[in-house]
């Protein structure tokens, strides 16, 4: 076999798993936005089928085959496919690893625990949903062991959504965070709090619709191929590449910022997955190259763009026309401190900039004990609320708005938390870095997202999964990552807020 037409043979079979995860990902979509809560066995039924093609093609002596040969040449090929071969082979020898009953299995269970979670958080029944979250973490290391047996169980699960990250890393990172924001949370709880009475009210979930995709198109979206749905927990989706990007949000008629700050959020999420360059559709480069890098965009346009002053200046007039009756008699510098009002809270999707790293590191801590066997699922609900009242002290009045409230559990993304964190730190080093080219604050007062776009997708964006995060740090920030660039950006702005 020549080399070209291996690569050719490569090309079509990254197509076709393209389709298989694009039948899938349409599925699991349809399951959280629009399918009729009866549905889940159907569903879960063509899943299992699905996922044995698909582990068989993927896994096949066909496909490996293929690969090994790629593999072998692989000083013969240009830097994307060498990367694009890697990732594969990878993916390979750990599914390989997991008996193919285990996998369909799992991936039933998927289906079942996503339609448990549902269920139990709207009765806020954790016992409801205990058994098979117990499945689901039990099937977690299982799987670790089986893939990475020399790697402690944990960090293979931070790995798989932020290449080379581990326990070491993350624990020095949020002890980095805990050594400044526990102060600073601690001297602006002692200030006068600040009013966010002009985004409370009734707001009419039409009226936020039509808001919510002003704003896709203020921060840049090709609303041709990026969809908006509703949902209990928000999230991102593309489906079979960059071309088709689908985000969700949840209204909440009493608070508008909550779905305002979900769509800018997920709406990050979108121009990254979309920002791919196109002869990366349908392979497995296309999107992002891991979940820190992800969350860094996410987070970035959700709070260091969208509650920014610039933004913020921007965004006021357009908000009276949507909400004339609600934010009449309300200035602009109302708005402004209202988005970044600082108090502990109860729900992470919620939280404000201070005290969100406080509600991720609590998830850590709970997985990392579960993992290693230092936890119970039982004893879950118990120590989540422990620990809120510890690290915000505040108390868990419900199963619903505690250890119920995340979906990451019932989808099996054990080890994903961390990322939300990194990326938010990420991005206040994004921003000084931005600073030495564009006016930042100039293009957010005008509403003019092209040239931050340009510039996130000129370093970032296009190059999908071909580098690594580290590599993809490197070239965006050209020095080391810092966590205390993060923590000075936050005692920056709110020592001007609250008079510090």
């Amino acid at each position: 076999m020549e080399l070209n037409e291996a690569l050719e043979r490569y090309k079509k079979l990254q197509a076709k798993m393209a389709a298989y995860g694009h039948a899938m990902s349409l599925i699991y979509y349809d399951g959280v936005t629009g399918a009729p809560k009866g549905t889940a066995a159907n569903r879960a039924q063509t899943l299992s089928v699905l996922s044995e093609e698909d582990y068989v093609i993927s896994t096949g002596k066909e496909t490996t085959d293929l690969l090994e040969y790629l593999d072998s040449h692989r000083e013969e090929l240009g830097e994307k496919d060498r990367r694009s071969v890697y990732l594969a082979l990878k993916g390979i020898r750990e599914m390989q690893k997991i008996p193919m009953d285990e996998y369909i299995e799992y991936q039933k269970l998927m289906v079942e625990a996503d339609d448990i979670w549902h269920r139990a958080k709207e009765t806020s029944d954790f016992e409801l949903f205990r058994p098979v979250l117990e499945k689901v973490f039990e099937y977690t290391i299982r799987f670790a062991r089986y893939c990475a047996p020399e790697k402690d169980v944990y960090d293979y699960c931070l790995d798989r959504y932020a290449e080379g990250l581990t326990t070491e890393t993350c624990d020095m990172f949020f002890d980095a965070l805990k050594e400044k924001l526990v102060p600073l949370l601690k001297r602006i709880s002692e200030k006068p709090q600040i009013s966010d009475e002009c985004i409370c009210g009734d707001f009419d979930e039409k009226a936020q619709e039509e808001f919510a995709y002003q704003l896709m198109k203020i921060i840049g979206l090709d609303t041709d191929h990026c969809g908006l749905a509703t949902t209990e927990h928000p999230f991102t989706t593309s489906l079979g590449s960059h071309h088709d990007v689908r985000i969700t949000t949840n209204y909440h008629r009493e608070n508008v910022s909550y779905s305002m700050y979900s769509v800018i959020h997920e709406g990050g999420h979108a121009l990254y997955d979309s920002g791919s360059e196109d002869e990366l559709a349908y392979t497995n480069l296309d999107g992002g190259a891991a979940m820190n890098i992800h969350e860094s965009q996410s987070r970035f346009y959700e709070n260091i763009l969208g509650r920014s002053r610039g933004f913020i200046s921007y965004i006021y007039p357009v908000m009276c026309r949507y909400f004339p009756e609600q934010m009449a008699n309300h200035t602009e510098d109302e708005l402004y401190r209202a988005v970044n009002v600082v108090t502990p809270s109860l729900i992470r999707t919620e939280a404000d900039e201070v005290t969100y790293c406080l509600h991720i590191m609590i998830r850590y801590e709970l997985e990392k004990k579960l993992m290693h066997g230092q936890l119970q699922v039982r004893d879950l609900p118990s120590e989540w609320n422990r620990l809120y009242r510890e690290y915000l002290g505040i108390e868990v009045p419900c199963d619903r708005e505690g250890v119920l409230q995340d979906s990451h559990w019932s989808g099996g993304l054990i080890g994903y938390f961390p990322s939300y964190a990194l990326g938010s730190a990420y991005g206040a080093q994004f921003l000084r870095r931005m600073k030495e080219d564009i006016d930042v604050e100039g293009c957010l007062r005008e509403g003019n997202f092209a040239p931050i776009n340009a510039w996130n997708r000129e370093r970032i964006w296009i190059f999908g999964r071909s580098k690594t995060p580290e590599e993809l740090l490197e070239n965006t920030l050209a020095e080391k990552f810092d966590p205390f660039v993060y923590t000075d950006y936050l005692e920056k702005k709110y020592s001007e807020i609250y008079n510090l």
